[in-house]
């Protein structure tokens, strides 16, 4: 019976011993990697692949350049500058704009192209070189409209100045440094709104309001470029660049020239109807006069007294509050209401006088 135990016994033992040989040798050359893991793989061993995607997903600038690119113009004009009382000089100017209507309507800035400008050129995208006419040009708005003779042009379709926020993505598209960089694209974001920047133009100061500030880059020659939102909508037309800081840069918000543009497509003009006020949103306001500042609403900073807000009884210092039941807070917002009227039609006003009383008067335009 011992016998047969320790029979048992050693079988065991040798059983096992050939088996661990057999598995140590089948393990490492079938199995493991292949149907049970590799146990605690030396880290030299270790092979790592990156693999690198063949394209990687569009991203929103990308996207919007493609779309908006061929709808950004350069524009190169010829201005005349007296230097002695005989003596002229010649002098050229290079800058951006954008196509709004496939007939050949461009917005650009009046620092660009205005009404002195002579052998005005615009370079599309594909290459054609066309004369451009000025159809309208305002230097206080710091805008301009031309007309080129073409059809069926690309264009770039206008968005709602009105609904930014600040934080959301802004792109800027235009010719910084003349034609030799054209249709650069620089990728920001809106840094803040309601900005009013004053500045010089014809050795005369001047406030530029409402502006929108982005630090999407903008350098000279991108003025009268546009400023797009994600969607590849234009929100503003790139103006200017403060050159002491970095990421300092305005746009004229989209909203002021929408009623301009319907009405020089619609007539081959555009005559704004004459309200008769010097005015000023709260932040200039308080900027012009140290002792003025208001909550809500337009200071009027002076006032034609043959003019027809004087007529209606708008007075000096009042603060018009809204237009035709809109709440207006800024000059764009007023201007966008007034500029949707002709001359000789109404608008209803809620003003406050200086004691903080509140009444409505009805205006009619001028011209």
């Amino acid at each position: 019976m011992q016998y047969n135990f320790n029979k048992l016994v050693a079988t065991a033992i040798i059983s096992s011993f050939i088996t661990s040989l057999i598995f140590i040798y089948i393990a490492p050359n079938f199995l493991w990697g292949k149907i049970i893991p590799i146990p605690y793989p030396p880290e030299s061993n270790l092979k790592k692949e990156i693999i690198i995607p063949k394209r990687e997903p569009p991203t929103v600038a990308e996207a919007v350049a493609k779309k908006a690119t061929p709808a950004v113009v350069g524009i190169t004009t010829l201005e005349f500058e007296r230097k002695y009382y005989f003596l002229e000089r010649a002098v050229e100017g290079v800058g951006s704009g954008f196509i709004v209507h496939p007939d050949g309507y461009i917005i650009t800035n009046n620092h660009v192209v205005n009404e002195n400008s002579r052998n005005i050129k615009v370079y599309l995208s594909n290459g054609n070189i066309l004369p451009g006419k000025v159809m309208w040009t305002d230097p206080v708005l710091d805008l301009t409209i031309l007309k080129v003779d073409a059809k069926n042009l690309p264009v770039i379709e206008l968005g709602d100045s009105d609904r930014l926020s600040v934080g959301q993505t802004a792109i800027a598209i235009g010719n910084p440094l003349g034609l030799r960089f054209q249709r650069t694209v620089t990728l920001g974001i809106i840094s803040a709104l309601n900005r009013s920047l004053p500045i010089t133009e014809d050795s005369k100061p001047k406030i530029m309001e409402d502006l929108i500030q982005t630090d999407a880059s903008i350098n000279p020659g991108n003025s009268g470029g546009p400023l797009m939102d994600s969607q590849g909508y234009a929100i503003g037309i790139n103006t200017a660049k403060v050159t002491t800081a970095e990421g300092l840069g305005f746009a004229i918000p989209i909203n002021i020239v929408k009623p301009i543009l319907k009405k020089v497509i619609e007539t081959g003009t555009f005559k704004p109807p004459y309200l008769g006020i010097v005015a000023y949103d709260r932040e200039i306001a308080s900027y012009i006069t140290a002792d003025v500042y208001i909550y809500e609403g337009i200071y009027v900073a002076d006032i034609d007294p043959t003019g027809p807000a004087y007529k209606a009884g708008i007075r000096k210092g009042y603060i018009i509050l809204e237009v035709d039941g809109k709440p207006v807070n800024t000059m764009t917002g007023l201007k966008c209401i007034i500029y949707e009227k002709k001359p000789g039609e109404s608008i209803k006003v809620k003003y406050k006088t200086l004691t903080g009383k509140e009444g409505y008067v009805t205006i009619v335009l001028g011209k």
